[in-house]
């Protein structure tokens, strides 16, 4: 008798693909908002918004979106800008709901993502001369 294989289900804390394609979704259609609209909140006006991820939640009501200014690295500019958006969330919401086929259009939390940050100053670690020495010491024992 055959055994029957199992689906692997995803851990309590890994997104399913249906929160992946949603929060992709999402994600797309935020981009084009933030690039076309204009903003009455004078903390929005002419800034350039990165959106790096947009988590959706297991019943896609919700949706973490972490964005920070384009180009600034100061933490109070990316903090400032996740209030100004959250303050905007609900008419970021109403035209999101125009852009997307989703049978809810997800209430928006923005989050300042600082993973920009981290990634430059790992980039910083890696390029120090002692780091970079160890790093190719490394490099020889492996081709050997």
């Amino acid at each position: 008798m055959a055994k029957k294989k199992r689906s692997r289900a995803p851990a309590a804390n890994e997104p399913t693909q249906r929160q992946l394609r949603a929060g992709e979704l999402v994600r797309h259609a935020l981009t084009e908002i933030m690039m076309r609209e204009e903003f009455r909140d004078p903390e929005l006006q002419g800034i350039n918004v990165t959106i790096g991820e947009v988590r959706a939640s297991p019943d896609l009501r919700h949706a973490h979106v972490f964005c920070s200014p384009l180009g600034e690295t100061d933490e109070d500019a990316q903090t400032a800008l996740a209030k100004a958006l959250n303050r905007a969330a609900p008419y970021i919401r109403g035209r999101l709901g125009k852009q997307i086929d989703m049978k809810f259009t997800p209430q928006l939390h923005f989050i300042a993502d600082h993973s920009y940050d981290e990634g430059a100053y790992m980039e910083g670690v890696f390029n120090r001369p002692e780091v970079k020495r160890d790093l190719d010491i490394d490099e020889e024992d492996d081709e050997a």
